[in-house]
């Protein structure tokens, strides 16, 4: 999965972006172009591999996605040390020229533009073999899920965006106008019902195939966008068959183990980004995460999460308060109860659950976390690996980034019950996740509005610092009423404003494209 993809870069570069010819011009026939490069498995796959690596591009998971979601959905809080485009994330004074999120709106087009490649050159390849057949239906299939992944995402921030449905249609339309949300949606399916009838099984994959997606990434990844249009049936149709066979998927039995450096086979993950620590290549440069990939990168894939969180070393963020209080709560029996995952997800003190020491594997063994009130809070551990080392050096990560797992399908499956007036039949799956970490199984959970209340906080609290929560708060419609009760206890200022439920249109979009820009309201979106 982790390969060099220069070739089909330099193809992407020398297609549809030339100057215009003379007729002194002459062309090389043995050149390298759109037309003549994508001729076979290998050249198709070299472009598959090139689409999934814009998942590490700016504003995507190799640095940004996680301060953008982390920050916005509030599991994190600003430290002193956080500056630049990233800072005004936390309370949203950003501004439509925020280079942050103008990388994510533009890394989000790259996967659809690579995407596209992919889908145009495949379709047209006439392959021999067998194999090259079941080749040719998996290379559109991972296509179409990674064009519905940035699609999925261009509509739920930013509601009505261009759609752009092919290359061709890419380059002979520089200037795209808006479509619908429903348009959007309606796409965002159609793909990934083509992709989960394409895609093979996880279990007939090859090893070497770790990091590309599969029938069960595409149901989950559907699932989701059901979820997020309300269409319960369908959402608790596509998620379902993920429990039973021919799917093996199942809770990990160390809850610490998804988010270590060994956790790339765990049984948990159905769609994850591919990392690796930097030194592992023999080749790359530890700070391409701020802006040199498939530059002076090199093979660098590693995430630089650990060194921006942690504690010991860059200091960027706290775990926000409102989090760390969401982790104490009353069980049952009206008795105060302390989250047992709290211990797994930050650093801090006995009165709020969080671990108290690290280093435990370390030369120099066991350390103290210096936590200090004075400090402004508690610090992330969830994707941290303090436990091996007393600090980083630099950027180094090589912890996946997990985008789905299968306790979030757990607990979506318990929402499409729940929202359906049937809390009884989703109640199982929230215990199910909590019965992992040994919490308190719930006997019932109440009418349905004190369900969701408790599903809404299995989710907070069991995928903290996973960028979860900001889409469930968008999707649930309680972002603005939520977040500010929490900025103002926080940062003392209620600062998200009605506006800000969609992210403005990037200044740089409006700059360049009059369609877009004439269809603005008030200069946000």
């Amino acid at each position: 999965m982790k390969r060099s993809f220069s070739i089909i870069l330099a193809v992407l570069l020398l297609t549809g972006f030339g100057c215009s010819k003379s007729k002194l011009d002459v062309e090389n026939p043995g050149a390298y172009g759109y037309d003549n490069y994508f001729t076979g498995a290998a050249q198709l796959n070299e472009a598959v591999i090139a689409t999934y690596a814009v998942l590490l591009h700016n504003g995507m998971w190799s640095r940004e996605y996680y301060f953008i979601f982390d920050l916005m959905g509030n599991d994190a809080k600003r430290d002193a040390p956080l500056q630049g485009d990233i800072r005004p994330l936390s309370d949203f004074t950003f501004t439509p020229s925020n280079s942050i999120l103008t990388s994510l709106w533009a890394s989000m087009y790259r996967l659809v533009l690579r995407a596209n490649v992919v889908i145009d050159r495949a379709t047209v390849w006439q392959p021999a073999t067998p194999a090259d057949q079941a080749l040719q239906k998996q290379y559109i299939a991972e296509a179409k899920f990674l064009r519905a992944y940035a699609n999925m995402h261009l509509v739920m921030l930013w509601g009505r965006a261009p759609l752009r449905t092919s290359y061709s249609e890419a380059m002979s339309n520089l200037y795209p106008k808006r479509n619908t949300a429903a348009e959007l949606w309606t796409a965002v399916e159609n793909d990934l019902k083509a992709a989960v009838t394409d895609l093979p099984y996880p279990k007939d994959q090859a090893s070497n195939d770790l990091g590309r997606v599969n029938k069960g990434a595409a149901s989950a990844l559907l699932g989701k966008v059901y979820l997020f249009q309300k269409k319960w049936a369908e959402a608790r149709a596509a998620l379902q068959p993920l429990t039973q066979a021919p799917y093996t998927y199942q809770l990990s039995t160390s809850y610490d183990d998804l988010f270590t450096q060994n956790n790339q086979s765990n049984p948990e993950i159905l769609f994850q980004v591919m990392h690796a620590k930097w030194t592992d290549w023999g080749i790359g440069n530890q700070y391409y995460v701020f802006g040199g990939q498939e530059t002076w990168g090199n093979k660098a894939t590693h995430s630089d999460r650990a060194q921006e969180y942690g504690f010991n070393d860059w200091r960027n963020v706290f775990v926000s308060d409102a989090l760390v209080n969401a982790f104490r709560y009353t069980n049952e029996a009206g008795n105060a109860y302390v989250d047992p995952r709290a211990k797994s997800v930050f650093y801090g003190n006995a009165a709020s659950g969080g671990k108290t020491d690290y280093c435990n594997q370390c030369p120099e063994g066991t350390q103290v976390y210096p936590f200090a009130e004075s400090q402004g809070g508690y610090r992330w551990r969830k994707y941290q690996y303090y436990e091996e080392v007393k600090s980083y050096g630099g950027p180094a990560s090589g912890i996946n980034s997990l985008v789905i797992r299968y306790a979030d399908v757990l607990l979506m499956l318990a929402e499409t019950y729940i929202q359906e007036d049937n809390a009884e039949a989703g109640r199982p799956f929230i215990n199910q996740v909590r019965q992992r970490v040994a919490a308190f199984q719930y006997t019932t959970l109440g009418a349905k509005a004190n369900a969701m209340n408790i599903l809404m906080r299995e989710r907070r609290i069991e995928l903290s610092g996973e960028q979860s929560r900001y889409f469930d708060l968008l999707r649930w419609g309680l972002l603005k009423q939520v977040l500010n009760a929490e900025l103002k206890a926080q940062y003392g200022a209620e600062t998200f404003l009605d506006r800000n439920v969609l992210l403005p249109i990037p200044q740089q979009e409006k700059d360049t494209n009059p369609n877009v820009a004439s269809d603005i309201a008030n200069s946000w979106n």
